[in-house]
């Protein structure tokens, strides 16, 4: 058997390194989970390895350590080099502690009482495991706290007497994703998106924006039906759309959800609504045999209610946090949508949730709409793929069987799958539609409707039309790249004289084309 210590390797689980070396802090601990308890876990984005050279760097799948940083040949020092460089990832350490047991962080914790990572990692194993260690309270020591902020984004902390640390995870034991800090999210938090939109809104037309606010929220709700592949009726898309206007105003709860799905539904109920009682996957079948051919596989149904309660709880934690609202977005939302927790409805929920996080948290101000679905839309394949990033890795870490009904039964434990994981990519993808959002949606609509008004206002000056009328020609001269074609003046406007339809066409080249 390979020994991870000591043997260097070049390929671990696929991933070819940028040189030999040992591996170290969260790839050791996966290589020896797998060989403790025989079992696979879902790999971080970046392992660790440390090489001979004195060189310190990153690639995208790997962070190259020198011999110095190396730990000794023991779990817990590589569990202690993994909290202190790569952060905290609460799945894999909940492994680790189920084979470690207690009497290694009894021996450490009174080895090293006021230690900084011997605090932490008997918090982490009592909270984790949700035991208590044989071990007094810690009496001396400096407060620290639990998650390093220079690695990941934390919550507002609560001091454990009992550990003397800081208890600042972003979640409770039920539901706790991690978002690491990158430069990428650094970057779009100092931008300060919240005050750049409110900035670009002051100086508009009341009513231009109580009128492009209520334009966004049809498209808003048209734009998550598209992504499902559903194009419903404009009632049902209008009725949606206003649910996504009071986004914020509610306090969330697991009957304002399912409320939420009786929206989104609409008048064809479900045999079931609210939570699931059986289980779920997202895929297809095949087309003989009509197997199961998932491509994401939801919460076991029995785990529904202790997941969402700890999704709701996590919700309320950011909140008092001031956490970055769009990081509080993608915890809550995308949590949500892996869990999955409904038969129909998930994705449309999902989105709403980024709408009800960013609003509750003032994010959006003068009830100005934040069309997210539709920038999503715009990067279907990317959004995809960040779905798909969280979703592959697990499943082959569900064992299931097809069921008379050509759906699934899940045979073993997977609610940690859906409690504990990093969000930092869907993090980045939902910031990055936000930024799409306030620097070129939002404006765009504001620009079309200003310029419809000239237009509109310039048509009834010179003749007069129904609204409806003014309202097509002006959407023809669109079509037509600012012409009124001869069939359709006949067809449509046969009132109109030469002339006037002459001064139409060049006003609409001043205000469309000339603008421009």
């Amino acid at each position: 058997m390979k020994d991870y210590f000591s043997d260097e390797v070049s390929v671990f689980h696929g991933r070819k390194t940028p040189e030999p070396g040992s591996l170290v802090g969260y790839a050791f601990l996966i290589a020896e989970i797998e060989r403790q308890l025989e079992i696979h876990v879902p790999l971080p984005d970046k392992l660790a390895i440390v090489t001979q050279k004195h060189q310190r760097y990153d690639t995208d799948q790997w962070i190259v350590y020198t011999a110095r940083h190396k730990p000794v040949k023991n779990t817990l020092s590589h569990v202690v080099f993994a909290l202190k460089y790569e952060g905290i990832d609460l799945y894999i350490l909940k492994k680790v502690f189920q084979y470690t047991k207690d009497s290694p962080i009894v021996r450490m914790v009174k080895a090293e009482p006021t230690g900084k990572y011997s605090r932490k990692i008997w918090f982490l194993y009592e909270w984790l495991m949700n035991k208590t260690l044989d071990i007094p309270d810690a009496e001396t020591g400096s407060y620290i706290e639990v998650v390093d902020s220079q690695l990941q984004y934390a919550a507002s902390p609560v001091r454990s007497t009992r550990h003397r640390v800081k208890n600042n995870l972003p979640g409770n034991r039920n539901f706790c994703p991690m978002i690491r800090r990158t430069k990428k999210l650094e970057a779009f938090i100092a931008k300060d998106l919240s005050a750049a939109i409110e900035k670009g809104l002051d100086s508009r037309d009341r009513n231009l924006l109580k009128r492009t606010a209520a334009f966004l929220l049809l498209k808003d709700s048209k734009a998550s039906f598209e992504i499902e592949g559903e194009y419903p009726p404009d009632l049902r898309a209008r009725n949606w759309g206003r649910a996504i206007g009071q986004a914020g105003k509610n306090q969330l709860t697991l009957e304002e959800i399912e409320r939420l799905q009786d929206i989104v539904i609409g008048p064809k109920k479900l045999k079931h609504m609210g939570l699931r009682i059986r289980e779920g996957f997202i895929g297809e079948h095949d087309r003989e045999t009509f197997a199961p051919l998932p491509d994401h596989i939801s919460a076991k149904a029995k785990d529904l209610r202790s997941l969402m309660d700890g999704l709701l709880r996590a919700n309320e934690l950011l909140q008092r946090s001031e956490f970055d609202p769009v990081l509080a977005a993608s915890t809550i939302a995308f949590g949500f949508v892996f869990i999955h927790p409904f038969s129909d409805g998930n994705g449309r929920i999902h989105r709403y949730l980024i709408h009800h996080v960013i609003s509750r948290m003032g994010f959006t101000k003068g009830g100005m709409i934040f069309p997210v679905s539709a920038a999503i839309l715009n990067r279907i394949y990317q959004y995809q793929e960040v779905l798909e990033s969280y979703s592959s890795p697990r499943l082959d870490l569900i064992e299931w069987e097809p069921t008379p009904d050509h759906s699934i039964k899940i045979l073993n434990d997977t609610i940690d799958l859906y409690r504990y994981y990093d969000l930092t990519a869907q993090a980045e993808f939902l910031y990055e539609c936000v930024e799409e959002t306030i620097v070129q949606i939002i404006p765009e609509e504001l620009d079309y409707l200003e310029k419809y008004d000239k237009m509109s206002q310039y048509i009834n000056s010179m003749v007069s039309l129904p609204d409806t009328k003014v309202d097509l020609l002006i959407k023809l001269l669109h079509q037509n790249k600012g012409k009124l074609s001869g069939k359709k003046r006949k067809k449509e406007y046969d009132e109109l004289t030469d002339e006037e339809i002459l001064l139409i066409e060049e006003k609409f080249e001043d205000i469309y084309k000339k603008e421009e």
